[in-house]
């Protein structure tokens, strides 16, 4: 005859509940303290500083041939098609192998109530050396963040899941530092006068839309010098 199990005593109940109330009142506090909404100023006066020694964030080698510009807007749904599909192809034939160096300028359209927030996150995440993991988690979930009335608390979720030092994180929001460095891009994109996103300058010359990687390899292959002889 099996014998019945011991039953638990009440000090193990006790211990059990006690440890399941201070997890709840952990994860309350989280959702009290993480930002619940964040505001980055749109006409903001570009300073000096905002732009000294920044020219847009840069992925690959300093010695690449040839340099592609891509002005681009988080809540874009055309930049996140061209991210999600093409991008990763352009990173492992382009980037990867010496060819390309590639530069990311932020274009927030007034039609995204997000873009600047979402900029500004990324920024945030170039604080603490990840910028680019930040800058694919937000266009990899944008279908999350898009339609919510606040994605502040959002961004903050992807930062702590990237590794991010998250005091640090919600400081650099909460003082909307970047705004004038967006700002500045933003001007930059109106100066040149960029239709749409994503809009990508090759050699001087602009070409919208989200390209397929393969228009993209042509492009910069014809750039390329021809092999010594």
């Amino acid at each position: 005859m099996a014998k019945a199990k011991p039953q638990p005593g009440p000090n193990r109940f006790y211990y059990l509940l006690g440890a399941v109330g201070l997890a709840g009142i952990a994860a309350l506090v989280y959702q009290v303290k993480k930002p619940k909404n964040v505001s980055i100023p749109v006409d903001v006066k570009v300073a000096a500083a905002d732009t000294a020694g920044f020219r847009g964030y840069l992925l690959g080698s300093d010695s690449a041939k040839v340099e592609v510009t891509e002005y681009g807007d988080y809540q874009c749904p055309a930049c996140e098609a061209f991210e999600s599909v093409q991008f990763p192809s352009i990173r492992q034939q382009l980037i990867e192998t010496g060819l390309v160096r590639w530069r990311y300028r932020d274009y927030p359209l007034d039609i995204h109530p997000h873009a600047r927030v979402a900029a500004h996150a990324a920024a945030c995440g170039s604080d603490q050396g990840k910028y680019w993991e930040m800058h694919a988690i937000i266009f990899d979930r944008q279908g999350e963040w898009s339609p919510l009335r606040n994605a502040a608390g959002k961004f903050s979720d992807y930062a702590k899941e990237i590794g991010l030092d998250q005091a640090a994180y919600d400081q650099c929001m909460s003082s909307a530092k970047y705004a004038g460095r967006i700002q500045a891009s933003y001007q930059e994109s109106i100066k040149l006068g960029i239709p749409s996103t994503p809009t990508f300058v090759l050699n001087g010359r602009m070409y919208p839309g989200a390209l397929p990687s393969d228009s993209l390899n042509a492009l910069v292959k014809a750039l390329l010098p021809p092999p010594a002889k």
